[in-house]
């Protein structure tokens, strides 16, 4: 099993008042499977991915990545997991605005201390995967909604994680840019990868083959 949660918990403390995000849930997710975690505004379905991601961690309860408990792990123990396993696309992209298509995907790279030959080649590898060769050298402003999220999840796979985590990744879009980022995701999973993508779409999370259900912070259904 890649992933495993038991009792995961998640509390934030707002002023004097505690809001419980997550309710002592436990879910299960097989390696190359694709799972849509879905429910409405607050729900919890971005805290469950942020501590799926290793962005976050858990209140109570147990994370297993791999078979190893990576819930009480330190920060830096999780930037590692992150670098080397996981690789997120979000909703507004996140790129760098100064900096070109290229140099945006190669960050990653760049943290991970490879040369800039090893950079370059292995970021123009993904990006014809996702079919933007020709806009190396334009900054995001240039680009389409749908060019800079293929930007972005070309940022996520430069470093050929086993697992794709994507939060809303076609909320900023529109339905025929939505279609093809969703293309991507198929694409990806057929090829290998553990995708997880968080959606409000019932139409994205027909796609999958493990529906994860939120309501207030427990699974339902």
């Amino acid at each position: 099993m890649l992933i495993k949660i038991e009792n995961l918990q998640k509390i934030y403390q707002m002023g004097k008042v505690k809001v419980t995000a997550l309710d002592s849930i436990s879910v299960e997710i097989e390696k190359n499977s694709y799972t849509a975690i879905m429910g409405p505004s607050g729900s919890g379905k971005s805290t469950l991915l942020h501590i799926l991601g290793c962005l976050d961690t858990p209140t109570r309860g147990k994370y297993f990545l791999d078979e190893k408990e990576v819930s009480g792990l330190s920060y830096n123990k999780l930037a590692e997991i992150r670098n080397k396993k996981i690789g997120f696309v979000f909703q507004t992209f996140n790129l760098l605005p100064n900096m070109n298509v290229l140099e945006n995907v190669c960050l990653p790279l760049l943290y991970a201390g490879m040369s800039k030959k090893v950079r370059k080649k292995r970021a123009e590898k993904v990006l014809d995967e996702v079919g933007l060769l020709k806009r190396l050298k334009h900054k995001p402003a240039e680009l389409s909604g749908g060019e800079r999220q293929r930007t972005a999840i070309a940022r996520a796979l430069v470093n050929n994680p086993s697992i794709i985590l994507a939060d809303e990744p076609t909320g900023n879009l529109d339905s025929a840019s939505g279609s093809s980022i969703m293309n991507i995701f198929n694409y990806l999973y057929k090829n290998g990868n553990t995708v997880i993508v968080v959606t409000h779409d019932s139409n994205i999370a027909k796609m999958a083959n493990n529906v994860i259900e939120l309501t207030d912070g427990n699974i339902v259904g």
